[in-house]
């Protein structure tokens, strides 16, 4: 099996996994359960291949998984400039592992294994 399933239907898995790739490009970091941070970290790791690249059919493909969000109130710029203008040109001399999962703790409602996904500087 490729991927895990999460308690979810496709569609709802789908869409969770675009918003919080999304919000890890926005704020770089972000806690979640351990197994959504463990699958939107090869999620990320693909964008920022694609973002890498910078040409306009790996900007498109990035353009049709990435929510249309704005990351930066002060410039205007969204979550898929930021992909291709900072994220991008950062990790140009780097092979891969550009995501770091840590596990923090244990959620008190649940006692469901919590985590940190980030980018790695």
């Amino acid at each position: 099996m490729r991927n895990r399933k999460l308690g979810r239907k496709a569609d709802h898995r789908k869409a969770m996994l675009r918003n919080l790739a999304t919000s890890v490009i926005i704020s770089e970091s972000v806690e979640t359960t351990e197994m959504k941070a463990k699958e939107v970290s090869s999620v990320v790791e693909k964008l920022i291949t694609l973002a890498k690249r910078g040409d306009l059919h790996a900007r498109r493909q990035a353009a049709a998984y990435v929510r249309d969000v704005v990351a930066d109130e002060t410039t205007g710029q969204t979550a898929l400039q930021k992909l291709f203008s900072e994220i991008g040109p950062m990790y140009q001399d780097r092979n891969g592992g550009y995501t770091r999962v840590v596990k923090t703790r244990n959620r008190r409602g649940d006692n469901a294994t919590m985590a940190i996904v980030q980018l790695v500087k």
